[in-house]
């Protein structure tokens, strides 16, 4: 097995209790071979990913009375976005959305979801969400317009029924396996010449402390072009160079590549012993990234964009993918995302979810992968976003030798500054 696969894979092993084992037989591509059944590319059988969606998230038994929402609101102040619910028992729970997406798609949560809640006993939360992607065929917006609203609806939510019941957003939707996160710092430096861009990667580890690092190669969905040209292979060496070999470096291509391209960018990543290549071919073409994860050791990781649940099983179950990384905003939520992971840990993959860096993305992040069996090593890392004034009393929230400790406090475990709530105007 190559070692720069094995290393990743081990790694995730061993910072996550729940991983799978791995064993030490190898394919005809040198894939390694984890300890379930191995699937053919022509008959793939899903039982076992089918009874793992089957199998409930949300920890619905902690609430012996029905929760049901009497208003749900999503408020904004210049572009940074709240929303907040509140039971008929006045139980109440707020969430910041990711400002960047909603600037754009905010009147849908108004319109197509938001009435839909209204009345609804949230103990059944993952029926509600079945039931709310046929609603006014919401099906058809499937992808951010449909799953950043909905996600934002289900943080204000979880955050309600962790104070309701005393118990942190990770302990609502599974157990709490990683308290503390080692994080990977993540850099987009596209566009910036190769010196340039190592010189600010350099300047952000500095900060933030962190034994991981991403940084972005190609152009994304750029059918092959680099930006600026020849940037991606003198930066690959040059990272490695300026980190040595003990730092955890990972490349992502947001889909640069054609499928012959991305192979062969992948053996120079190889070459420089880097631990996961991100996004190698457009997110949406399964079959070219199945093609590029058989060709390459490195492990592959995807996820991002993806929008349907029925792809990540296909993705998962045809081993197209070495680790899944569902995105919490742009993947609906902390419960679809559990769904993928646990999908994932079936499979012997690791989950090291993507996060949108805008509002309190990195909190959400963090609840979700503590409660994560089969979390990587490392978890993205785009800085605090010190712009909404919050308390958090059981963290510091800050990066400490690359290491941040998860709030454990109910709900979200922090409170955010009530006078900057009070800024904020219901929509309409």
């Amino acid at each position: 097995m190559n070692q720069n696969r094995r290393h990743f894979l081990k790694s995730a092993a061993v910072a996550s209790a729940g991983a799978m084992t791995l064993t030490a037989c190898q394919t005809e591509t040198d894939k390694p071979q984890q300890s379930v059944p191995q699937q053919s590319s022509e008959t793939v059988d899903y039982t076992m990913l089918d009874e793992v969606l089957a199998k409930p998230v949300l920890k619905s038994e902690l609430f012996h009375d029905p929760v049901i929402i009497e208003t749900l609101e999503l408020l904004r102040f210049e572009n940074n976005f709240i929303c907040r619910v509140r039971s008929t028992d006045g139980a109440e729970g707020i969430a910041v959305g990711n400002n960047m997406q909603l600037q754009s798609v905010w009147p849908i949560f108004n319109v197509r979801l938001q009435p839909f809640f209204i009345g609804k006993d949230v103990r059944d939360l993952e029926k509600i969400f079945e039931e709310l992607y046929v609603y006014k065929s919401n099906y058809k917006l499937q992808n951010l317009a449909l799953w950043v609203p909905l996600a934002t609806i289900e943080f204000a939510i979880l955050d309600m029924l962790g104070h309701m019941a005393g118990k942190s957003i990770g302990e609502l939707i599974g157990e709490i396996h990683n308290p503390e996160i080692a994080v990977y710092q993540a850099n987009n430096y596209r566009g910036k010449s190769a010196e340039e861009s190592l010189e600010r990667i350099k300047e952000h580890v500095a900060k933030s402390q962190a034994k991981a690092v991403k940084f972005k190669v190609g152009g994304r969905m750029s059918k092959n072009a680099d930006y600026p040209t020849g940037r991606t292979e003198k930066l690959i060496p040059m990272v490695r160079e300026a980190f040595g070999d003990d730092m955890t470096i990972y490349a992502d291509s947001n889909g640069s590549y054609d499928a012959a391209e991305a192979i062969r960018i992948g053996k120079i990543i190889e070459e420089y012993k880097y631990d996961f290549y991100e996004e190698p071919v457009p997110f949406d073409w399964y079959e070219e990234t199945k093609e590029v994860t058989r060709a390459l050791n490195i492990p592959v990781a995807g996820g991002e964009q993806e929008p349907s649940m029925r792809n990540f099983r296909w993705l998962i179950g045809n081993r197209a993918l070495d680790i899944v990384q569902p995105d919490m905003f742009y993947f609906g939520g902390m419960i679809r995302s559990m769904k993928v992971a646990r999908m994932g840990e079936a499979m012997g993959m690791p989950c090291v979810p993507h996060i949108s860096g805008s509002g309190l993305g990195y909190l959400y992040m963090m609840h979700f992968v503590s409660a994560v069996s089969n979390a990587g090593p490392f978890h993205e890392f785009k800085g605090f976003n010190k712009s909404i004034p919050l308390e958090c009393n059981t963290s510091s929230l800050e990066s400490n030798d690359g290491v941040v400790t998860v709030p454990s406090g109910p709900g979200l475990g922090v409170n955010i500054d009530p006078d900057f709530v009070a800024k904020h105007k219901v929509l309409n």
